[in-house]
């Protein structure tokens, strides 16, 4: 039984490359019907994101079966054949199903612990199971692919500390007032970055959201967007008492926010905390703001200090989630590898039957003349030597397929034997 992977990703091929080998979610129905001219394919599954396109596949043989991917794909999207042969990448069995687990659960992202992919996954596979393009097999892979992710965010703390600047920001904000249900955020400026932010702080809690720019329309448009409310630019100090969380991204050539307007805005405030993300290049708010009592400022590098210190803690917790991937891999094997032994041993035995009955037949004939009983008891002992030599390997070979190596037994049988 095997298992084959074929796809590139953000690793192996830039966007222009996997914007060609795309795969459109409305078309999958006929996708999959071409992929059925294939029989050499027996189940299969297409994952298709912006950052990686992946075919997962059980053939027969696995030179074939990643021919046979590679053809489709080319005429597919009517790519000269070999084309972009130095942009792919295949992963077999043990490999194909590590990978998997290893996507899953997020540790083949480009930001490595993203909660998007697993649901890309599921719903990749819910698109072949409706177009009956999987089977028993990759019905069990893809199951056991979700509950090794599940199990990876719940073991390790893979997901948990910010990796992106806007999401920094929140947990910075967090940090500051303890919790942020309730508090009013002002955006200054239409910057993506500080919309995102914004958006952010309002899923975490945060009440209500007061939005200025230097062209006023564009300042309602964003409050529309967020379900808040259009301040003039010139109004920014006064409603600032109102403020408990400040998102600046003007684009401004000199600092918006100066520590005098701040010591008015503390003062009126009476020292309640307020808290200043200046996401701004060249900066908005003025770095002496962070002289005064109860106000806190962060700019873009802090921000980013903070992601890539939390980057590395999930490296670090990206290598405890690989032990248990590894751990849950030779699991699957092993399962597969049940599903294999019951035909492997009735193999070995109708090999070893079917010398026995050659060699027979062949001593019979140089015997010459042998009465029924002579022959009986013959066969009887050859027969019993057979089943005596074949029982402790049988044993032992469901014993082993419990263990963590036991798909290796299977293997070493088959080919000792010539079972293939």
């Amino acid at each position: 039984m095997n298992l084959i992977i074929l796809g590139v990703n953000h690793k192996t091929a830039p966007v222009e490359i996997r914007e060609k080998l795309a795969f459109s979610e409305k078309h999958l129905e006929e996708t999959f019907s071409a992929l059925h001219n294939y029989p050499e394919l027996k189940e299969k599954v297409i994952l298709s994101t912006c950052n990686r396109v992946e075919i997962y596949a059980r053939v027969g043989n696995i030179d074939e079966g990643i021919k046979r991917l590679k053809d489709f794909i080319y005429k597919y999207h009517k790519i000269n054949d070999g084309e972009l042969e130095n942009f792919f990448y295949t992963y077999f069995t043990e490999d194909a199903i590590e990978h998997l687990f290893k996507v899953s659960s997020s540790l083949d992202s480009m930001v490595v612990g993203e909660p998007q992919i697993l649901g890309q996954v599921k719903d990749a596979y819910s698109l072949a199971k409706e177009s009956r393009a999987t089977g028993m097999i990759l019905n069990q892979l893809f199951e056991k692919a979700f509950s090794v992710a599940k199990k990876v965010r719940n073991e390790t703390r893979i997901a948990e500390s910010a990796v992106s600047v806007s999401y920094a920001a929140v947990e910075l904000a967090k940090k500051i007032f303890g919790d942020i249900e309730g508090k009013t955020i002002m955006v200054i400026g239409a910057g993506e970055m500080s919309e995102l932010a914004a958006r952010h702080l309002l899923s975490s809690g945060a009440k209500g959201i007061l939005v200025s720019n230097r062209t006023f329309d564009k300042a309602v448009e964003l409050a529309r967007d967020l379900k808040g409310s259009a301040i003039r630019f010139d109004s920014i100090e006064d409603e600032l008492v109102r403020t408990d969380i400040a998102i600046t991204s003007t684009g401004a050539p000199h600092f918006i926010i100066k520590k005098d307007m701040i010591e008015r805005v503390i003062h009126k405030r009476r020292n309640k905390p307020i808290f200043f993300i200046d996401i701004a290049v060249p900066r908005d708010v003025e770095p002496a703001i962070n002289e005064i009592e109860n106000v806190f400022l962060y700019d873009i590098d802090d921000l980013q200090n903070v992601v890539n210190v939390n980057i590395k803690e999930r490296e670090k917790e990206s290598e405890k989630a690989l032990e248990i991937i590894k751990k849950e891999v030779g699991q699957f094997l092993n399962w597969i590898d049940g599903l294999e032994v019951v035909p492997t041993i009735a193999a070995l035995r109708e090999k070893a039957e079917a010398v026995r009955l050659k060699e027979l037949e062949e001593a019979f004939s140089k015997l010459g003349s042998v009465s029924d009983k002579e022959r009986l008891v013959i066969d009887n002992l050859t027969s019993a030597i057979i089943n005596k030599l074949l029982h402790e390997p049988t044993v032992n070979l469901k014993k082993q397929i419990e263990s963590t190596d036991g798909h290796w037994y299977i293997k070493v049988v088959r080919h000792l034997f010539n079972l293939e």
